[in-house]
């Protein structure tokens, strides 16, 4: 046995990088919504804390082939929408607007993953 792993399929490799991309944008908007100062939207933040944790967990469990996958990925889906509804509750803000839709593509690929075999 060499140990070595199959390649990833490109649907885990979209999702993967669709992770990675939700994690990566929503640390730069709690970091942007702490810049805002004042009363912070304390339920903004915590959806996108979770998002940010799930996203890079599933993104991880996806890489090493863990056969939690598919439940991390159902997991990670309801995260991303959650935190995709929270950053749609300051419409105005252009930061908001780009992590809620990186955080929809990664629950729609999560959602796939979800359902495919692993």
């Amino acid at each position: 046995m060499t140990g070595t792993m199959p390649a990833m399929s490109k649907q885990m490799q979209d999702c993967v990088d669709a992770c990675m991309s939700s994690h990566s944008i929503c640390e730069e908007t709690m970091s942007s919504i702490m810049q805002m100062g004042g009363q912070a939207q304390m339920q903004v933040m915590r959806a996108l804390m979770d998002c940010a944790e799930t996203t890079r967990m599933c993104a991880d469990m996806m890489m090493r082939r863990s056969p939690m996958s598919a439940d991390m990925c159902a997991m990670c889906a309801k995260a991303c929408d959650m935190c995709a509804e929270a950053c749609m509750s300051m419409p105005d803000d252009p930061q908001m607007m780009r992590c809620a839709e990186a955080c929809r593509r990664s629950a729609e690929a999560c959602r796939a993953m979800a359902g495919a075999t692993m």
